[in-house]
């Protein structure tokens, strides 16, 4: 008799892809963006989604439906009908955020049947990162079949890393970065992670400094154009369009827009050259799991967080 499989995957796209391609079993899309906003370490309860909703809709101009997210996740309370569950999710830090918080969201449920992950990325023979919908149906049965079963410490660091994420000290992060584990990618996000803060050279994130120099390095006609080029180099951040785009506009004080061009003005170039630390100038209240973007800067030579003066203890 064949093994009953609940598949969770990262997002609708590629659930699609997996009903297409008649993938045996039960499919849970995980219809969340947990690398930003306020999280809590107790995931499926009213308050967490809640919080979530709160902060959410008063960032982005979208509905945050909790019945969408919730209902979702009900197929986890009769997972015992299942011999096995099959994680989909992808080599970025928006998945692996995902990724930390379903296991997590699985051990808190008491759930103890074997995880699997597929995670895609590097494919052979390919220059660029692929997602899991971009792979072709040949390309997805080879990443399934040979997915990667989790041990006991893999599934401990994924709790650990969620718990962490969801307090006040992401420097706890740096000693998973180093910890071998089946997580592939899992080091390369934790460093992305910390990078979202702003440096202490240039007030930037890594993100934020990246855009300004496609900015720079090509022609760009909009801000529509400049969300292109950022969407398409934005390496392991996996952020979506509304996410891009929200960092676009908020740095809007770096460049001068006219109809058919955008171009770095004078804090564009100083910041690009970190003359100048533009941090109390951004608008960076913003929320990762359980910190404020504007309580620390990222110290490069130190390679940590450093807590702002105006919020030391």
């Amino acid at each position: 008799m064949s093994k009953k499989t609940l598949h969770i995957t990262n997002g609708s796209s590629l659930t699609d892809f997996l009903i297409k391609e008649k993938y045996e079993g039960n499919i849970v899309t995980w219809h969340e963006m947990l690398c930003e906003g306020p999280t809590e370490k107790i995931i499926d309860t009213d308050s967490f989604f809640e919080n979530r909703k709160t902060y959410l809709e008063s960032i982005y101009d979208f509905k945050y439906d909790i019945s969408k997210v919730r209902d979702e996740l009900k197929v986890l309370n009769t997972v015992n009908e299942f011999d096995e569950i099959v994680l989909w999710f992808e080599y970025d830090l928006f998945c692996h955020i995902n990724l930390i918080a379903a296991i997590s969201l699985l051990k808190q449920k008491d759930i103890r049947k074997p995880l699997s992950l597929v995670c895609s990325g590097r494919i052979e023979n390919e220059k660029e990162l692929k997602e899991l919908p971009q792979l072709t149906p040949t390309q997805l049965k080879t990443h399934y079949n040979e997915r990667v079963s989790l041990t006991i410490d893999d599934i401990a660091l994924a709790q650990k890393a969620w718990r962490i994420y969801c307090e006040d000290d992401h420097n706890l992060l740096k000693p998973l970065i180093v910890r071998p584990s089946n997580f592939k990618y899992l080091s390369i996000c934790l460093k992305a992670h910390l990078k979202r803060f702003p440096d202490t050279r240039s007030g930037l994130s890594t993100l934020e400094y990246n855009i300004l120099k496609l900015a720079k390095e090509h022609k760009v006609k909009s801000r529509h154009h400049l969300v292109g080029y950022a969407l398409h180099y934005q390496g392991y951040y996996g952020f979506g369009d509304i996410q891009i785009k929200r960092l676009v506009n908020n740095l809007e004080a770096f460049y001068t827009e006219t109809e058919d061009s955008l171009t770095l003005n004078r804090n564009g170039h100083l910041a690009l050259e970190h003359l100048k630390n533009f941090r109390n100038e951004m608008d960076c209240n913003f929320v990762f799991g359980g910190v404020n973007k504007c309580e620390f800067q990222f110290n490069k030579k130190e390679n940590k967080l450093i807590k702002n003066i105006m919020n030391a203890n």
